[in-house]
């Protein structure tokens, strides 16, 4: 028999107006169950709405299209049955440790006896007894996180979202708390009966889900799903849960297949997207790869250990050396290609010059850009034609991001050159002599 269902989104569409006043669709056609007795974590890249969903399914903002129920009754407005835990902990600085925690029973009508009754319990639940007279500002991060999570456990709740809830935490003190709240769970200490996770931390969401789903970006759209029958407590560093790691690192890292074509006609349209880092990264995320004790070719959960950066900084940097032909992504590993090698083991003239080659052959945005360039007969041209160029393609803010990565990769790869004072684009100089 099938569990029952606690959240039903079936086609949801949202979208926000960006500045420039035009629509930019951040979900489009998600389909999405969460049923009793279910972990489940959402991970995406950056633009893939994943924050933004649980907002829809927390009644906190409406979808455009599509349904959003909660036991079988749809999602118009906060509902009693479901609390959220967010990364920032918002709590409120003013009131004591017991007066946050008792805020949704208050706003619930719960008589005052009960309230502090209930929020008692729950702070001896999560570790903070005897704090309930202390001010947020006099707690550790995770104690005030545990003060949040608590505030949203006292409640009762059928649907526990938790948005980025360990991120601000340091690694040691967002593990504790993890396990902690694992162990309420499978101890069933807590009436929950279904949590659903945003992450940006794929061994998190190894560890705690029985499954994760993965979204795409720009619409957030789900483009996989990866069940997890593993029993918990997981142990991070098991062969069997490494190996998840690697599948899901290797499922983010995927780029996009690009739908097949139907007519034999070029597209008209250029996709002008760029990865979010920059040339120091990128070498340097090389450099680690080609160093002992990688040699070439990195398990990429490894990799981010080594590079001391969130997942969200590494994949963007991942798809960079993909997009310019210096590494790629292989069963859960990332190794440097023929000329990634060659690039780690040149020195900064050389780098430039592959840089640039690269950026001219596989980057269109910057090969657009050059050979608009070489038309004109003064070799410069205003900025705003780009500008204008990319907002006939991206929103307003991925536009502006687009042409600033650009410009700092090309500058470096010696493509073009760009004055920040005139708003001018140039050949480089010794391209126009």
């Amino acid at each position: 028999m099938q569990d029952p269902i606690l959240i039903d989104l079936k086609a949801i569409r949202k979208s926000f107006r960006a500045s420039d006043g035009k629509p930019r669709t951040v979900l489009e056609g998600v389909d999405f169950r969460l049923a009793e007795g279910e972990i489940v974590a959402l991970l995406g890249k950056s633009g893939s709405g994943k924050s933004t969903l649980l907002r829809i399914i927390a009644g906190l903002i409406p979808a455009e299209g599509g349904s959003a129920r909660y036991r079988e009754r749809d999602i118009h407005g906060p509902q009693a049955g479901i609390a959220m835990v967010f990364q920032s902990f918002a709590l409120f600085p003013w009131l004591t440790v017991q007066q946050n925690v008792e805020l949704g029973l208050e706003a619930q009508g719960v008589a005052a006896a009960e309230r502090a009754a209930r929020a008692d319990a729950m702070l001896e639940l999560m570790g903070l007894a005897g704090f309930g007279g202390a001010l947020p500002r006099e707690l550790s991060g995770g104690m005030r996180q545990r003060v949040g999570i608590a505030r949203a456990l006292v409640t009762n709740p059928d649907v526990l979202l938790m948005d980025e809830a360990f991120s601000a935490l340091d690694v040691l003190t967002g593990e504790t708390l993890r396990t902690d709240i694992l162990e309420l769970w499978d101890k069933r200490a807590i009436p929950t009966k279904g949590i659903l996770i945003v992450s940006h931390n794929i061994e998190e969401a190894v560890v705690m889900a029985d499954r994760i789903i993965i979204l795409s970006s720009d619409p957030g759209r789900i483009r996989t799903e990866v069940p997890i029958t593993l029993a918990r407590p997981r142990d991070a560093d098991s062969r069997e849960v490494r190996a998840l790691i690697d599948e899901v690192y290797g499922l983010m890292t995927q780029r996009p297949v690009p739908a097949p074509q139907t007519s034999p006609v070029a597209p008209s349209f250029v996709d002008y997207r760029l990865p979010h880092t920059d040339v120091a990264r990128i070498e340097g995320v090389l450099d680690l790869i080609a160093e002992p004790p990688f040699g070439g070719r990195a398990d990429l959960p490894q990799m981010a250990e080594e590079a001391e950066l969130a997942d969200e900084e590494l994949f963007p940097t991942y798809e960079a050396l993909g997009m310019l032909g210096l590494a790629m992504v292989e069963g859960g590993d990332i190794l440097l290609t023929p000329l990634g090698r060659h690039y780690a083991q040149g020195d900064h003239t050389l780098r430039q010059e592959l840089f640039g080659q690269q950026l001219l052959t596989h980057v269109p945005l910057v090969a657009r850009i050059r050979e608009l360039l070489e038309r004109e007969s003064t070799g410069a041209m205003p900025a705003s034609r780009i500008t204008r160029l990319l907002e006939e393609h991206l929103e307003t803010e991925e536009a502006r991001r687009a042409f600033e990565i650009a410009v700092e990769w090309a500058r470096y790869g010696e493509a073009f050159e760009y004055d920040y004072q005139t708003g001018r684009l140039t050949l480089p100089v010794d391209d126009e002599a």
